[in-house]
């Protein structure tokens, strides 16, 4: 497979299971958190799916399409290690949905990442919030949500906390 397919293939399971996510999610208030922007595309995209709710982002530093940034009180910005432990003050609310696209291409820096980043999500999520992951964050309570028809297993994760 071509990187150009397997980038459609990736983008096309995390628009998917965006979706799915949000249906499951329009009942329960809280809101909705978006671990890196990159060039702001999935941020737009929960825009649009979440229109009425909060969006506080975590990014290094921004690099996204001037149309894609959040306004200054939803942007997280900095190093995880140094922005994830008192993200709590910020946001203000448990968080309904969480999408985390941490892979790097290192298998070994996406373990270290996943097993920082998880327990500290972990107490920022509402009871019953989804979390839309492209790793598998090893949390035993948050239960397997079915994925999308078309979604590969191991593609993307989706997890009920």
């Amino acid at each position: 497979m071509s990187r150009l397919d397997s980038f459609i293939r990736r983008v096309t399971a995390q628009r998917d299971c965006l979706n799915a996510a949000a249906v499951l999610v329009r009942d329960l208030p809280g809101p909705v958190l978006e671990f890196g922007l990159g060039n702001g595309r999935t941020y737009d995209h929960l825009r649009s799916l979440l229109p009425d709710r909060q969006i506080f982002v975590f990014e290094r530093q921004v690099a996204a399409h001037p149309d894609c940034i959040p306004p200054d009180e939803c942007l997280l910005l900095g190093d995880l290690h140094e922005t994830l432990d008192g993200a709590g003050a910020v946001i203000g609310a448990p968080a309904v949905l969480a999408h985390v696209d941490i892979g790097s291409g290192d298998p070994a820096a996406n373990a270290e990442l996943a097993a920082f980043l998880a327990p500290r999500l972990h107490k920022l999520m509402a009871t019953g919030g989804i979390v839309v992951s492209d790793q598998d964050l090893g949390i035993a309570e948050w239960k397997p949500v079915a994925l999308p028809s078309g979604v590969r297993q191991g593609r993307y994760f989706m997890r009920r906390v």
